[in-house]
């Protein structure tokens, strides 16, 4: 019975990461509560959900274009150095600080989660300089590296610095930049042997289900519903995460 539940996650997780982001709500603590130490829930969480981040972006091919600021191999560049930066900062954090974290990570994702309208309103009416908005995102994609959730949000609401402004390719620019960097923390995550692989692979399955299903019919949604449920998703997690430390 844990095994389908991990499923289920897994592929509500693959959905949800279709769109917004936010997967890694459902499928983290499912592998906490499933018993795996912190940083090992963590990475598997990430190898789980990376499938999913694949099928969205074959999806959406059509609608990959970056901002006019910078080409798609820098994004990608980018979200690469971030992946591997992200992954090698929790690698020398250790189990206690990320457990001790991830509540207050949470938190944190769940409320820029919220507020993602208002800061992508917010950054649609600045202009930014291309090497700025090229750090920033670096930023997110390190975070997005070191704790998965909620980062997607994060970067579609960062890509309005460079003027995507067009709903459906931000999402597709978001699946592209996500995709990358998590196939680099997952890589940095193996080679130390984080992965619980049996666990990553069946809740893949999931993933990847999910995140077609979510690419092909998730628009089909109320974005204000699909955000409100996100966000009552994220809250509870948080608030289950913090009775667990």
């Amino acid at each position: 019975m844990e095994l389908v539940l991990l499923f289920i996650a897994a592929l509500a997780a693959g959905a949800i990461n279709a769109l917004a982001g936010g997967g890694s709500f459902i499928t983290l603590p499912a592998l906490l509560f499933h018993g795996l130490p912190p940083t090992a829930a963590n990475a598997t969480s990430a190898a789980a959900v990376l499938p999913g981040y694949l099928t969205t972006v074959a999806r959406f091919r059509r609608d990959i274009a970056p901002p006019a600021a910078l080409s798609l191999p820098a994004m990608v560049a980018i979200a690469a150095a971030g992946g591997v930066s992200g992954a090698l900062l929790l690698l020398a954090t250790g189990d206690a600080a990320f457990e001790a974290l991830v509540p207050w990570l949470m938190l944190v994702a769940t409320l820029i989660f919220a507020a993602g309208p208002s800061i992508k309103t917010a950054l649609q009416q600045r202009e930014a300089s291309t090497p700025v908005a090229a750090i920033a995102l670096y930023l997110a994609c390190s975070y997005g590296g070191y704790f998965n959730g909620g980062v997607g949000i994060i970067v579609i609401a960062l890509l309005a610095l460079l003027g995507q402004n067009r709903l459906l390719t931000s999402v597709a620019m978001k699946a592209v930049m996500s995709g990358t960097l998590t196939t680099i923390s997952v890589a940095t995550y193996a080679a130390f042997g984080l992965i619980h692989w049996s666990l990553a692979l069946l809740m893949a399955a999931g993933a990847m289900i999910g995140g077609w299903l979510g690419a092909s019919f998730g628009y089909r949604i109320a974005p204000a519903w699909h955000r409100a449920g996100i966000v009552v998703i994220g809250l509870a997690m948080t608030a289950l995460m913090f009775l667990r430390v």
